[in-house]
């Protein structure tokens, strides 16, 4: 823990006192069990305040990262992408879709597709983050509010399903993957510059989905960003402007995206999170055979991935984040 004060320090140090002086009370015949006795409260009570301590530092390294890094506190926008595995892996990124989506909803938080693959979720969501006392190696659980971007953001890379597809007739496991692109949302104002004469814009009718109203106007937006070769196509509003209005959004996303690998290109960190979409390059795999869910990230397990998928994914994200946060720290 850090020597930096807290508003737990001036308590800590009155309860070292009394245990000090507690301590001399052991060898008095007469008074050495009440000693005992106190000895193991205030111990008890140093347990919690050095965890409310380790609690308030941390999310005061939280704030101080947000202040350097604004995105941090921005929602999210979560792409789903299908890789390797063909019709499954498509099926695989729209459960994936419905897994975040039914976490947000049942943290309170408020989530709209964009596109078919694309969602993006606001409002914040408390979740319990685990703490150990790096005194007694006691774990307690402890709450913390999260903005959709700082939440999200580890979330990012591929993640692999291995099962056997519905439409499998001889029972084989099959392995697909899906990648998850975690992208803060940008207001018009943000440092990342767009110019009306670097884009071309195309609209079409939109397919599928929709009803009449949508299939019948050219209300589908296809936006190319010539400068970086970026195309983005979004009909999911039935009004043309809607859908533009979007198209800039992820586009705006896209390009922070791109600015972000250049730094850590510099940086040494060539390799994008979101990786090239292939079996091997993954975050997570969910293996329904032994339902489990794995993160190799932090080489941690969980066995009740039906009730992950269903969206009960605060346990995972929580313990992703408290361990990605800690070597983040370190490094």
């Amino acid at each position: 823990m850090s020597t930096q004060s807290h508003p737990y320090q001036q308590q800590l140090e009155l309860i070292e006192q009394k245990i000090k002086e507690n301590q001399e009370l052991l060898n008095d015949p007469e008074l050495s069990q009440l000693a005992q006795e106190e000895i193991k409260k205030l111990e008890a009570n140093k347990s919690q305040l050095t965890l409310m301590a380790q609690n308030f530092e941390d999310s005061l390294q939280e704030q101080e990262a947000i202040q350097q890094n604004p995105t941090l506190k921005s929602n999210a926008i979560l792409e789903l992408r299908a890789g390797a595995g063909g019709d499954e892996a498509k099926i695989w990124a729209e459960d994936l879709i419905r897994m975040y989506l039914r976490f947000a909803e049942s943290n309170k938080m408020q989530a709209e597709y964009l596109d078919d693959f694309t969602i993006k979720i606001s409002g914040r969501a408390t979740l319990e983050i685990e703490l150990q006392d790096s005194e007694t190696s006691e774990v307690k659980l402890l709450d913390r509010q999260y903005y959709p971007y700082q939440l999200f953001r580890h979330e990012a890379g591929v993640h692999r399903v291995q099962r056997v597809p519905t439409t499998e007739t001889q029972g084989r496991i099959h392995t697909s993957t899906a990648s998850v692109a975690v992208l803060p949302e940008l207001k018009a104002f943000s440092a990342i510059e767009i110019r009306d004469e670097d884009l071309l814009w195309e609209f079409m009718r939109s397919g599928g989905a929709g009803g009449q109203s949508v299939n019948k106007t050219s209300s589908a937006v296809r936006l190319t960003h010539r400068p970086s070769g970026i195309v983005v196509r979004v009909s999911r509003e039935r009004k043309q402007i809607q859908n533009r209005e979007i198209a800039l959004e992820l586009l705006r996303a896209q390009l922070w995206e791109n600015q972000e690998e250049e730094r850590a290109t510099k940086i040494d960190s060539a390799r994008s999170a979101i990786g090239r979409n292939m079996r091997a390059e993954k975050i997570r795999t969910y293996n329904y055979p032994q339902n489990r869910v794995t993160d190799h990230r932090i080489n941690q397990s969980w066995h009740q991935l039906d009730s992950i998928v269903e969206g009960n994914l605060a346990p995972v994200i929580a313990k992703v984040k408290s361990e990605l946060m800690r070597e983040e720290k370190t490094e």
